[in-house]
Parts: structure tokens; sequence; C-alpha cells
């Protein structure tokens, strides 16, 4: 049983690698070529299509009944795209990451923390109100998405712009990725094929994803060791993979903000899917049925996003380190905060 869900598994991850790596390479042609900028389609384009597991597989595990399994999923995955940005900043390829990457992205990291702390409430206050189908925490997620998004866009358009005229003007050298080899490699692609791409290995993660509900929620019932430490550390970091791979990819690419956009954008996310998830389920909403010892998860994921704006911030100023102290403190954080997921699922 646990060899065929274990198969199932690994068949699954090596099909979102592969589509992975060309939403990667497809996203940072979109990036280029529409002058829309590495923050923004990192944060929403790709952290959606790089989300599109947790929105099918959660989706799939609200139906199956499977509600802990879900919600660990969306809070563990915001905990394990924490550890992501951490490995790949501590990478050969990634020792630049937090200094290249622009300030921009502290906006979409406040965000993110801003809406998990808004779920968290949520989960603790438990409130039954329901408009449309929908929580009233989740429209509360869905709202502060909105209007914190639009506003992070028309922030990175005017930064985009203003880049723009810094490189024409030629007064100051851009920390880009505009080298023969890459200038080379986005020429190669016109903006149509990448779009093409992009849309075509999103939907293979789509087809993909659902796997990981079914394996997980049987691993969950074959080793009993309960659905919110499974949701919360396997299902959370299986599908985080495709945002691991394009993160690696984005960064060997040097398309630094592709890769950090991606994360913080895929964490915003995370949290606004707790409104499909309540009308994928009649009832009550999906945070007010859930187990509590989410919360623990949640607050997490809030620390470690703290953390890793922190040294965007500082590396910003001071300039990269060969062991990056941030990085070294989430990795420390997300082992800590499995452990106390898995102790409080022990100790229920």
């Amino acid at each position: 049983m646990l060899g065929e869900l274990g198969l199932r598994f690994v068949i699954s991850a090596i099909v979102v690698v592969l589509a992975g790596t060309q939403l990667a390479r497809s996203g940072d042609i979109i990036a280029a070529r529409t002058k829309l900028g590495g923050v923004w389609v990192g944060s929403v384009f790709l952290a959606l299509a790089t989300s599109l597991p947790e929105i099918v597989t959660d989706l799939t595990a609200v139906r199956m009944g499977a509600v802990d399994l879900a919600v660990g999923d969306l809070f563990g995955s915001s905990m394990a795209n924490m550890l992501i940005l951490a490995l790949v900043s501590l990478a050969p390829s990634g020792v630049e990451l937090f200094r290249r990457a622009t300030l921009d992205h502290v906006l979409y990291a406040s965000l993110a923390i801003m809406l998990t702390a808004i779920a968290t409430v949520g989960l603790i206050m438990r409130p039954t109100v329901t408009v449309l189908g929908i929580g009233m925490t989740s429209w509360s997620l869905l709202a502060v998405y909105a209007i914190a998004s639009r506003a992070a866009f028309l922030q990175s358009t005017v930064a985009q712009s203003a880049t723009e005229v810094v490189e024409m003007s030629g007064t100051v050298q851009v920390n880009s990725a505009n080298t023969p080899v890459d200038a080379g490699r986005r020429a190669s692609m016109s903006l149509a094929r990448a779009c093409w791409l992009f849309a075509a290995s999103a939907l293979v993660i789509v087809v993909a994803a659902p796997q990981f509900a079914r394996a997980a929620e049987g691993i969950a019932i074959a080793t009993g060791v309960g659905s919110t430490f499974v949701g919360t550390w396997l299902v959370g970091l299986s599908t985080s993979l495709p945002e691991l791979v394009t993160s690696f990819t984005a960064v060997r690419l040097r398309a630094y903000d592709l890769a950090v956009g991606n994360l913080f954008g895929s964490n915003a996310i995370n949290m606004a899917l707790f409104a499909l998830l309540d009308l994928a389920q009649p009832g009550p909403p999906i945070l007010s049925i859930a187990d509590p010892a989410h919360a623990v998860s949640a607050l997490v994921a809030i620390i470690l996003m703290t953390i890793a704006a922190a040294t965007l911030v500082h590396r910003s100023r001071h300039g990269p380190s060969p062991a990056e102290p941030g990085s070294l403190l989430i990795i420390l954080g997300y082992v800590l905060g499995i452990g106390l997921v898995f102790w409080r699922g022990i100790k229920g």
C-alpha cells in the first residue's frame, strides 16, 4: 500500500519538476518582453501557476472530507516556500539572491504576512457566518489581497518605468540579468510561444497535482499520524515542489526577482484560496471547522516570512554573506515548527 503511494508520489514529482522548469523559463521571457518586470510576473502569474497544486489538491481534499489536510497544506506550503527561499539563497548560484532582488518584494511579503495573520484570527475565532457560501474571514482575505495586489502592481509599474529611464540614460549600472547569454536566450523565444509554454506547463501541473491529495490521505490513514501533520509537512512540502523547481531555475537564469516574487506571491495566494475551499464544501466556513492546531503552523509561517523580509532589507544594504544567518534561521525555524505541529498532533 505505502509502496504504491510512494511510486505515485515519485512519478508526480518528476512530472512537476519538468513542468516547473519550463514555467520559470517561459515566465522569465514574459517578464522581459512585456516589461511588467520580474516582481509582478513572479508574484502574480508565476505564483498563481505554481500554486495550482495547492488549488487542485486542496479542492480534492475538501471534497474527500479531509478538511484538515487541505488547511494544513495551505499553511504548510507557506512554511515550505520560506524554506525553499532559504535553500535557494544558500546554493552557489543564489548567493546574491537577497542583494539582487528588489525591495519591492517587501510589499508582497507584508501582504502575505497580513493575510496569514487574518486567516489565523479566523481559525481561532471560528466565525460561522457565510455570504454567498463564503465565510467572512475568507471574504476579508479576498478583499485585502485584491486591494494590496493593485497597490503593489502600481508600485511595480512605477519602479519598472524608473528603471527603464535609468538604463536609457546610462548613468547607473543596474543589477539585472542582461548578459549576452541571457539576451540570446530571451531573443530565441517569442512572447506568444512563451505564453503557450507557460499555459501548457501550468496545465501539466494541474493534471499531476490531484495525486498528492490521494497519496497523502492514504499515508495519513496508513500511518495513523493524522491529517493535520501530514497536511502541514508532507502535502505542504509536496505541493511546494513547483515553487522549488521554478525558484532554483529562475536563480540559475539570474532572474532573482522572479524567484523571490514567486515564493512571497504564492504565500499570499495560498491564503486567498480559503474562499475556494468554502465554495467547495457547502456548510460552515472551512476555518470554522478546521483543527485549531493549524494556528501553530500559521504563526510559524508568519515568523519565517518576517525573517525573510528582514533579511531582504538588510542584505540590500550590506551585500551577500557566504553563510546567510537569515537563511539559517529560516531553516531552523521550519524544523522547529514542523516538530511543534507533530508534537501537537500526537498530544491531541
